[in-house]
């Protein structure tokens, strides 16, 4: 079975900076696109960010644009989401996801397969 376990969330300080990791197992990897969502108390999922099975393709949400990176790393069944000058309204719990079928990209919830528990982002003011 699918799993995708994150990790690297934490406290940070308005500016600051955090790295995501999000090791997945049960499928191979390099045949799927991974996402990040993100989920604030009160608010729905959102989309963050995803990219290719590859890694050639990178699509973002407009406020995170300039200032979050996605990566991954196949070789270590890995897909990272760099965080610089990070805001209070970037606190949230993140998760990762992975689209139910293979070599296709897509910043729709119901399109993932499988998701992570998440890790909490916290940003103070």
């Amino acid at each position: 079975q699918v799993q995708l376990v994150e990790s690297g969330g934490g406290l940070v300080q308005a500016g600051g900076s955090l790295r995501l990791s999000c090791t997945a197992s049960g499928r191979t990897f390099s045949d799927y696109a991974m996402d990040w969502f993100r989920q604030a108390p009160g608010k729905e999922r959102e989309f963050v960010a995803a990219i290719s099975w590859i890694g050639d393709y990178t699509s973002y949400t407009d406020s995170v644009k300039g200032r979050f990176t996605i990566s991954r790393e196949n070789a270590k069944n890995t897909v990272y989401l760099q965080m610089n000058s990070l805001k209070p309204e970037d606190t949230a719990v993140y998760y990762c996801a992975t689209t139910r079928a293979a070599r296709v990209i897509s910043a729709a919830p119901g399109t993932m397969g499988y998701w992570g528990k998440g890790t909490l982002v916290t940003v103070s003011s």
